[in-house]
């Protein structure tokens, strides 16, 4: 090989144009790290800002809740009347219901009273074919007018035995056979007597009349009907309803204060709605049972009561309250002013300065939505009764008297006394 061939044969080394740059291959890695970077130093810059403002927010809020009073409303204590109320579910029940029926059998003949309306004592209800019980009557009746007659003739005839007795005329025993013949035909006229009094009564029985002042029911049965003596319903059913009673119940716990009202005179009973937002009629307490229910462990009690406005109705449910005992001079509380602590319960008692101090009382009765305070508070205190769970002893409140004040005398919401309901 020549070396002019040698030299056709060297290779090229590769042109610089066909590869990157060393500086360009370096600078991409570098920016990517530094936007890593940056992205990881946002967060921390921010932190470290909040971190710079958060005590001076703080300041500012600590400063504005110092500021800041709870507001509270509050009732000033004053003696007023409290009525010591019991309360029973009961049932409305009639002094008297009378169910109607014939005493005699045949065809009712007509009605004359109307169904609902209010019937008197002694007015025609209904009326029964009197033709049967009228001739009756007059077989009676002759009778005994011929039974009397006979007896008359009998007497005449021992007038006659006297006379002809003493002129010993006829024998003793014909005497005293005339005697015993008066005697027969008295008792006779007697029965006679007897049974035309039965056909007058079983004649008037086909008028019936209403033995009550009460209201009709509906009617049994229809006029054209036979109805007889026997029968079991009847042809109306009459129910007094004024005056009308209330039978109820209360827990036996209760007989004590219930017989000190009684032996204190009239004890006064109010009937009052189901839901407990009516009265419906003012009454009197007539009955304590004699008898405690031994599975209910609770005591009967019957009330009567004026219905002229029918406000109550038989079979009714309603809540009977009694009132017991009242006090002129009670201090008395709305309930949620009472809170629980571990040392009993307790009141928040303002100060002349608005300062809550928590004060121990003592709940004598709890009835309903009011509490009467046996001790622990005084007349003219200002006590906290809305706004209680925000405050601590000794707080700084601002203070407003309560809208409506707790009057006295309200009725137990609570069921004691319902148990046992007849």
């Amino acid at each position: 090989m020549t070396p002019h061939t040698h030299e056709a044969l060297d290779l090229e080394p590769p042109r610089a144009a066909a590869q990157q740059p060393p500086t360009k291959r370096r600078v991409w890695p570098i920016l990517l790290g530094l936007a890593v970077l940056g992205l990881l130093l946002v967060p921390l810059v921010r932190s470290l800002r909040g971190t710079e403002k958060a005590p001076q927010g703080a300041a500012a809020s600590g400063a504005a809740k110092a500021e800041r009073k709870p507001n509270v409303r509050v009732l000033k204590l004053a003696p007023q009347p409290f009525a010591v109320v019991l309360e029973g579910l009961g049932t409305v029940t009639p002094l008297a219901t009378v169910t109607v029926r014939s005493q005699v059998d045949g065809p009712l003949l007509s009605v004359a009273y109307k169904e609902g309306g209010a019937v008197k004592r002694g007015q025609l209800l209904a009326e029964i074919d009197p033709r049967p019980y009228r001739i009756k009557l007059a077989q009676a009746r002759a009778s005994a007018a011929r039974d009397q007659a006979q007896l008359k003739n009998a007497q005449l005839d021992l007038s006659r035995y006297e006379s002809l007795r003493e002129q010993k005329l006829i024998a003793p025993q014909q005497l005293d056979a005339q005697r015993s013949m008066v005697d027969q035909l008295t008792a006779t006229l007697a029965a006679d007597q007897a049974n035309v009094d039965e056909a007058a009564l079983q004649l008037e029985y086909t008028r019936i009349v209403s033995p009550i002042d009460g209201v009709a029911g509906i009617r049994q049965v229809d006029p054209g009907n036979l109805v007889h003596a026997g029968d079991q319903g009847g042809i109306v059913v009459l129910t007094q309803l004024d005056p009308i009673a209330v039978v109820f119940t209360l827990p036996q716990d209760e007989l004590p204060k219930l017989s000190a009202a009684m032996a204190g005179g009239e004890c006064r009973v109010s009937a009052v709605s189901r839901a407990g937002d009516q009265v419906l009629a003012e009454g009197t307490l007539r009955v304590i049972d004699n008898q405690i229910n031994t599975q209910t462990a609770s005591v009967r009690l019957k009330a009567q009561f004026d219905n002229a406005e029918r406000k109550l109705w038989p079979n009714q449910f309603v809540r009977a309250r009694i009132e017991v005992s009242r006090q002129g001079d009670a201090l008395v509380l709305p309930a949620p002013a009472i809170q629980q602590g571990p040392q009993g319960s307790y009141v928040y008692v303002l100060t002349d300065g608005d300062v809550a101090q928590m004060r121990p009382v003592q709940v004598a009765l709890l009835q309903g939505e009011q509490a009467l305070i046996g001790r622990g508070v005084s007349p003219g205190e200002r006590v906290v009764v809305q706004g209680q769970e925000q405050l601590k002893p000794n707080t700084q409140v601002s203070a407003r008297p309560l809208a409506t004040a707790a009057g006295g005398g309200a009725a137990p919401r609570s069921a004691a006394g319902t148990a046992g309901a007849p």
